[in-house]
């Protein structure tokens, strides 16, 4: 049996369990398992991360910085863009497949307890999340990691990552997104985020909406940590684009770093490094300067696959995986800052559970004249809204039927999107793939791009 099959296998069992949107509110069973192993959320310490946007970019950048540093790491991110183990990477790369199986096999008996318990208790059995967690955890204890970064799932309160404690908490920008789980406000979100926020730790918080700003304060207070938070203490000074990404002066919390070369478009890049170099600078203590160098070092190494990422020239096709209307406004600034299209055709595929009529409205406004035509499509998740209903959603908004396209297959959307950006010899046509992690997920592996 080859390594590849039985990585593919496990996902198939973890696939047999409740399904990643069907998280539930609970953290009992995550520390029955954590017990039954021995603790390996206590076998490091943990930078956490939460937030609306920007998680899985900042957990790059910070990785990036502990490697420089010659730490040994443990990212556990999600959503996976082409392949399972891409959400538990060891210093830098996706777990090899023989450990990622190994692990598994090893832990699978002690899951079982647990599911059996809780079955026996009428509770649903783990699920496909809290399993990957919970093996992200063992993965990192067994290498062993000198320190992990942990992408929390969904909120903070109840999520599965919140069975370890962060050293460092970190929370990028809080935005609606989920509200039917996490609430209406961007202060009840937060609220949900701030269970992050342990005893012992250290705040470092993105700039946030007054709501959201008042009650991360209140927790940091109230669980007695220091707090830094971006636009008071630490933030952006300059930047300035630049060929593969821009130029950025960050002042942080212990130092200020000159002219980084950081390789990633757009303002909210910029602020996520400015948000990655503070929590760095807390998870060492706090009061000491970064070595610029290795600072420098750290960000070049950087990339962040299915983020503003071009996957094709002539014509240049770029894949985004906002998915809520705040992730695509950003987005749709970077694009007007860092490329020089004089017309985007959109390819847009949306799940159930997002605002589609408030992203096509953010599309339409964000993208303006410079977005001509779009098609709409659906990745191959049972999640997708059909590409109809998008259309039908586009025209109520005004996007005129002359200029929308519908193919449900990606593939023939791809096709149409790339002729309509080479039609009438345009000198800079471009194509943007965007509204969905599954549905970037799904064009980077037909344009051929499956690593991450």
């Amino acid at each position: 049996m080859s390594d590849e099959f039985s990585v593919e296998s496990v996902y198939a069992e973890l696939l047999g369990r409740a399904p990643e949107n069907k998280m539930e509110p609970r953290l009992a069973p995550l520390h029955r398992a954590m017990d039954i192993l021995g603790e390996p959320n206590k076998a490091f310490p943990i930078i956490h991360v939460t937030g609306t946007n920007g998680k899985t970019s900042t957990a790059r950048m910070i990785e990036a910085g502990l490697r420089a540093h010659g730490l040994s790491t443990g990212r556990y991110t999600s959503p996976h863009l082409s392949k399972v183990t891409e959400r538990i990477s060891v210093d830098g790369e996706p777990v090899p497949d023989e450990t990622f199986v190994r692990i598994w096999d090893e832990i699978r008996p002690y899951l079982e307890i647990v599911d059996n318990e809780l079955v026996a208790e009428g509770q649903p059995r783990l699920t496909y999340f809290e399993c990957l967690t919970i093996l992200g955890f063992a993965v990192f204890a067994d290498q062993p990691v000198n320190v992990a970064v942990i992408e929390v799932g969904l909120g903070g309160i109840t999520d599965a990552t919140n069975v370890g404690d962060g050293q460092v908490s970190v929370v990028t920008p809080i935005s609606l997104d989920h509200t039917d789980l996490l609430g209406d406000t961007t202060g009840d979100i937060a609220y949900e985020k701030a269970g992050i926020i342990k005893p012992g730790g250290f705040l470092i918080s993105a700039a946030q909406p007054v709501d959201a700003a008042q009650v991360l304060l209140e927790k940091a207070k109230e669980v007695n940590v220091p707090f830094r938070f971006e636009g008071v203490e630490f933030g952006v000074e300059s930047r300035t684009v630049a060929v593969g990404g821009q130029m950025v002066t960050v002042q942080g919390i212990a130092g200020r770093y000159e002219d980084l070369l950081v390789p990633l478009h757009g303002a909210h890049q910029a602020e996520n490094a400015a948000v990655a170099i503070a929590a760095l600078e807390a998870f060492f203590g706090g009061e000491k300067a970064i070595d610029a160098e290795i600072l420098q070092e750290a960000f070049a190494s950087v990339t962040s696959p299915g983020r503003l990422e071009v996957v094709r020239t002539a014509p240049t096709i770029i894949v985004d995986a906002a998915h809520n209307p705040e992730g695509i406004r950003v987005s749709a600034e970077a694009i007007h800052e860092a490329f020089n299209f004089t017309k985007l055709v959109v390819v847009v595929g949306v799940l159930r559970e997002k605002d589609a009529e408030e992203i096509l409205r953010q599309l339409k406004e964000s993208l303006g004249g410079l977005a001509t035509e779009y098609c709409f499509t659906q990745s191959n998740s049972p999640r997708a809204v059909p590409a109809e209903d998008l259309a039908e959603i586009a025209v109520d908004l005004g996007f005129g039927e002359e200029n929308i396209h519908v193919a449900e297959k990606l593939d023939d959307a791809l096709e149409w999107a790339v002729e309509r950006a080479e039609a009438d010899d345009e000198p800079a046509g471009g194509v943007l793939v965007t509204g969905s992690i599954t549905l970037v997920a799904d064009a980077r592996i037909l344009l051929g791009k499956a690593d991450a």
